[in-house]
Parts: structure tokens; C-alpha cells; sequence
């Protein structure tokens, strides 16, 4: 039976109070607090640093059974390198991410692109080849270059999710390209009405495996409001 994963980039922020965290609740409770709402996060930290063990497995004691953490790969990977000869690097981070695969808590990692990174199938394939399979893994191309039947092939063939991101900017199409779904909801606001609409298209891709989806985090608690209402409203 596939899964509804729900949740935000982060979870640190204390002007969430009081509308999502109660408003005496001490920082160091909000991961253990969040994870009783929802049941994902998606963690941006490691875009900057690769996580030490000792911090993983302090998320991993604060989660309840269930929850997972997507991870956003390490910028070395997807900016410096730019997935050039990054088959070591990536490997060497996901090691890294040891401690929430063996919790069980380790959800898909993220290969974020920058904007101005075009088309290129040849590095694609051979980045794709050297990912190993144990973790499940999604891509966000930023640049509508990438968004053409050969790519998709490229992706199905390592299984690995096309990420379905939206924004002011760019809106991704919606194509699936593995036996999981990520949807990043990048925009300003989101209406009730398109939440229904969303609702919807979950219920689709939930026919076909798991979904991970992702609201804005920012200042404000409505992407973390949403989706939770978004995850009660599947029960």
C-alpha cells in the first residue's frame, strides 16, 4: 500500500508560534514536536555541510516510526561539480547519510540543479550510472531544457523521480519517472481550491507507489498548516 508523505523544508522556525508550535515550546523539542504532525521533512542543511553522525542520530531518536527525512544532496555535488565526476562525491555523502537509512528513516535525496544549468542527456546518463541504487533518488532541473522525452527516458531507466517542483518561475511537468513521486510546492499561496485540485493528482500518483510532497516553509506556518490538512484529509 503507498504512502502519503507530507511535511516542509525545515523545521526550525520559531515564528511558527504559536499557529504550528505552542508557543512556550523550547527549540530543541520542535523536530520531536513536528513529527507528531507530520510525517516528513525536507532537510536543506546538508545543501551546505555533510551531517556528522551524532546529529543523525539524534533525529533519528526524536522521530516516531513512519517518518522520514528527504535530503537535499550537498551543493559540491549539484553546484560546484555541477554532476561532473561527482560519482565519488555522491557516494561519499549518502555513506553519510548511513545512520537515517539504518532507522529507516531516510526518504529520497534530492539533486537540485541551478537554474542556469542546461540540458546536457551524455552527463545525465552518466551520473545516473554511477548513483547507486540503495537510496531512492530525485532530480530538480531548473532549466525547462531538461524537460524532454529523452531526459525522462534517462530517469525511468535508474528509476529516479523527475521532481515535479512549482513556482512563480517555472512549473514542472508533470511526468513520472519512477516508482515514487516528490512534488515540491514552491508558490506563494496556496488556495483551497488548489489544494483540492492537488488532493486529486496525489490520489492518482498514489496508484502508482509512494508521494513526497514538500510545501514552502519560510517564516509563516501555512506550508506546514497545509500540509497537514493535506495528510488528515487522506485518512
Amino acid at each position: 500500500m503507498s504512502t502519503l508523505y507530507a511535511g516542509t523544508s525545515g523545521w526550525t522556525y520559531a515564528t511558527w508560534k504559536p499557529d504550528f508550535y505552542p508557543a512556550k515550546l523550547a527549540s530543541a523539542k520542535f523536530l520531536s514536536y513536528y513529527a507528531t504532525r507530520l510525517n516528513t521533512v525536507e532537510v536543506n542543511y546538508t545543501f551546505r555541510a555533510f551531517p556528522t553522525e551524532k546529529l543523525l542520530t539524534k533525529w533519528v531518536a526524536e522521530v516516531p516510526a513512519g517518518f522520514k527525512f528527504a535530503v537535499k544532496a550537498n551543493q559540491r555535488i549539484t553546484h560546484v561539480q555541477r554532476l561532473r565526476d561527482a560519482t565519488q562525491i555522491t557516494t561519499d555523502f549518502l555513506n553519510a547519510l548511513r545512520p537515517l537509512q539504518d532507522g529507516d528513516k531516510l526518504g529520497p535525496v534530492l539533486f537540485q540543479l541551478p537554474p542556469f544549468v542546461k540540458c546536457d542527456t551524455a552527463l545525465l546518463k552518466d551520473f545516473l550510472n554511477g548513483l547507486p541504487r540503495r537510496v531512492p533518488a530525485t532530480l530538480e532541473f531548473r532549466h525547462e531544457s531538461w524537460f524532454s522525452d529523452e531526459v525522462y527516458d534517462l530517469l525511468r531507466g535508474a528509476n529516479a523521480a523527475l521532481c515535479q517542483a512549482e513556482s512563480e518561475k517555472l512549473i514542472t511537468p508533470e511526468v513520472e519517472t519512477a516508482n515514487f513521486a516528490y512534488l515540491r510546492l514552491r508558490k506563494e499561496d496556496y488556495s483551497a481550491a488548489s489544494v483540492a485540485k492537488l488532493k486529486k493528482r496525489i490520489q492518482q500518483l498514489l496508484e502508482k507507489g509512494d508521494v513526497f510532497v514538500y510545501f514552502k516553509h519560510e517564516d509563516t506556518p501555512e506550508g506546514a498548516i497545509n500540509a497537514e490538512r493535506l495528510l488528515e484529509s487522506f485518512r
